[in-house]
C-alpha cells in the first residue's frame, strides 16, 4: 500500500489500539464492565479508528455532544485483521457496501490543530453482524483517555501544540499482510 494509505496505530505483537468517543453513560458502563454493555447499541454499526488525532478531529477533542469521553479500545490483532478481511471500501459498488459486515473508508489524517495532512487515516465500521464478536471476543481492555484528552486540548487551544504532542499515543505503521493491503487499497 502506498505511504499515503498506511495504517498508523499504537500496536504490539498481540494487540492494536483503536479509539472511540462516547457519551458518559456509555463510557462509564463499559469501563465498569470491562467491555461494552447497554446503553451501547448492539444494533448499529460502530466505527473504530486507530488514529488518535483523527478521533480528536471528529469529536472536537471530546467536546461534541455524545462524544465527551474518549476510550482507548485495545483489541486483538487477530480480531482487527478478521474485521479487515471482511471489509469493503465505502467507495465500492453500493450493493457490495450494503451487504458488507465491515466498512472501510480513508479520510485525511489530521494534525493536533485539526489541519488536514497529505496522508490518510483508516476508519473501520464494524457492522451489526460482528458487533458481539467485537465486544465479546476481540476487546482485550478499555482505557479512559478523557483526562489526557482534556489536558492535551487545553495545550493545543493555548498555542502549545508541541507540548500537547507529548501526551499523544505513539503510533507507527501497522504491518498488514499483502492480501489485506490489496483489499484495502483505494483504486484510482
Amino acid at each position: 500500500m502506498s505511504s499515503q494509505y498506511q495504517i498508523r496505530a499504537d500496536h504490539d505483537a498481540r494487540t492494536i489500539v483503536v479509539y472511540q468517543a462516547y457519551s458518559p453513560a456509555i463510557a462509564d458502563a463499559a469501563l465498569r464492565a470491562g467491555r461494552f454493555v447497554a446503553p451501547f447499541s448492539f444494533h448499529r454499526m460502530t466505527w473504530i479508528k486507530p488514529s488518535f488525532l483523527w478521533l480528536m478531529h471528529r469529536s472536537n477533542w471530546a467536546r461534541k455532544p455524545g462524544q465527551e469521553r474518549v476510550l482507548a479500545v485495545r483489541i486483538s490483532r487477530e480480531g482487527w485483521e478478521e474485521a479487515l478481511s471482511r471489509a469493503v471500501l465505502t467507495t465500492s459498488d453500493p450493493a457490495a457496501v450494503a451487504q458488507a459486515a465491515v466498512h472501510v473508508q480513508w479520510d485525511p489524517e489530521r494534525s493536533a490543530r485539526g489541519a488536514a495532512l497529505n496522508h490518510y487515516s483508516i476508519q473501520v465500521g464494524v457492522g451489526r453482524q460482528l458487533i458481539r464478536t467485537f465486544t465479546d471476543d476481540w476487546i482485550v481492555s478499555l482505557t479512559d483517555l478523557t483526562p489526557q484528552v482534556r489536558k492535551a486540548a487545553a495545550l493545543v487551544q493555548t498555542g502549545r501544540a508541541a507540548k500537547a504532542q507529548r501526551l499523544l499515543p505513539a503510533e507507527r505503521v501497522y504491518p498488514l499482510p499483502r492480501a489485506l493491503e490489496d483489499r484495502l487499497s483505494p483504486r484510482g
